[in-house]
């Protein structure tokens, strides 16, 4: 539908305006209007070959951030919003030209938001984080006894009872701290 809207409906708007143009001041009225709707298009032509021409400079499928990318992707965008939001043209998943257009932007991570993309417009994504190396269980605790370094810059293996720790003693307070 919404396609449809774009098809029609944008050219209808457009001459719907140079007749209203025309039937309110005539040629100069047309002349205006033809102005402002060519400017409208080149404003939109040079978006989208900006957009394109910072996608060229990257690597395809390239993202900065694939979780921020995720954190930031709408229902219904257009695929050349994704494409200005990584600056990366996505790698395409699946086979070309075929409905729904499946792509893919990685970062340095490996892990990776797949887009699919349904007459241009983002309908679902998924974010996937790779699994973590198995890594043998390294002891949370010291095995030894704790070392410490005591106040006068000596090194103290194990703990010190409890009443022989240095207990912290309070600064003296005076009168002239409590007057305003």
């Amino acid at each position: 539908m919404q396609r449809l809207l774009l098809r029609i409906g944008v050219p209808l708007a457009g001459l719907a305006v140079l007749a209203l143009a025309w039937q309110r001041f005539g040629w100069q009225g047309v002349a205006v209007a033809a102005s402002a709707l060519v400017l409208w298009f080149m404003l939109h032509f040079n978006r989208t070959m900006q957009v394109l021409r910072r996608a060229a400079n990257r690597p395809l499928g390239h993202v900065d951030s694939a979780v921020m990318l995720n954190a930031k992707l709408k229902p219904g965008v257009s695929l050349l919003h994704v494409t200005a939001m990584t600056r990366s043209l996505g790698q395409l998943q699946g086979v070309k030209d075929q409905q729904p257009e499946v792509y893919r932007w990685r970062d340095n991570g490996d892990s990776y938001v797949e887009a699919s993309f349904q007459d241009g417009r983002l309908r679902a994504w998924q974010l996937v984080r790779p699994e973590p190396p198995a890594q043998a269980a390294a002891p949370l605790a010291p095995s030894g006894p704790a070392t410490r370094i005591d106040g006068r810059g000596a090194v103290v293996t194990g703990q010190a009872p409890a009443e022989s720790r240095p207990q912290p003693t309070p600064a003296p307070v005076r009168a002239a701290d409590h007057e305003e």
